[in-house]
């Protein structure tokens, strides 16, 4: 694949909503833009720990081993859902609401299916060392991209001028977390049939 098409590819992959992008979304609604962007260092290290190993290791076993796959993506689907879980029953007061730290991002990220995607179909299969240089442009896009996600929660907040909107924010959220969840579930369920 040729820099520019890796480019655009892994940008319209790192746009699409999903359950990283939704907790970026809801950090810059609720936390604010300065506050959410150590959230990227998670990101970046749940894309990155799982990139890597794919990249040395992991094509060709789960060529061989389908099933692990399966199960990944169904661990994933349990884990969306318990996001969507946690912030639907958080109360609107900020007091008591559950903060969306790095390690729910690094989680996240580190069960989505988006990393794989990366690692098995973006990058080149030409072995660790020569796919560096790709892993390193495809982190500052990470980076980028994650930042829209975050200025865009951040955005709603200014736009509504103070209005309460941690409430509303956390159920979307939490609608398009189960959504992701059902969808990843019914993928695995159907590659099984």
């Amino acid at each position: 694949m040729q820099p520019l098409a890796f480019t655009l590819a892994a940008l319209v992959l790192l746009a699409t909503p999903g359950p990283t992008n939704t907790l970026l979304w809801l950090s810059g609604a609720s936390a604010g833009f300065r506050r959410s962007t150590p959230l990227l260092l998670g990101e970046l290290g749940g894309y990155l720990a799982v990139i890597i190993p794919a990249v040395a290791l992991l094509a060709p076993f789960l060529a061989a081993h389908p099933q692990i796959g399966l199960a990944l993506r169904i661990v994933a689907a349990c884990w969306v859902l318990f996001l969507a879980y946690a912030l639907w029953t958080t109360g609107d007061d900020s007091r008591t609401s559950t903060e969306i730290t790095i390690r729910h991002v690094f989680v996240t990220t580190l069960l989505n299916p988006k990393a794989l995607i990366v690692a098995l179909v973006l990058l080149p299969q030409a072995g660790l060392v020569a796919t560096m240089p790709w892993i390193a442009g495809f982190s500052l896009l990470v980076v980028f991209a994650g930042s829209l996600w975050i200025g865009a929660g951040a955005m709603l907040v200014q736009l509504s001028r103070g209005a309460r909107t941690s409430h509303l924010a956390r159920r979307v959220a939490a609608v398009c977390l189960a959504a992701f969840s059902f969808g990843i579930a019914g993928s695995a369920l159907a590659a099984m049939a």
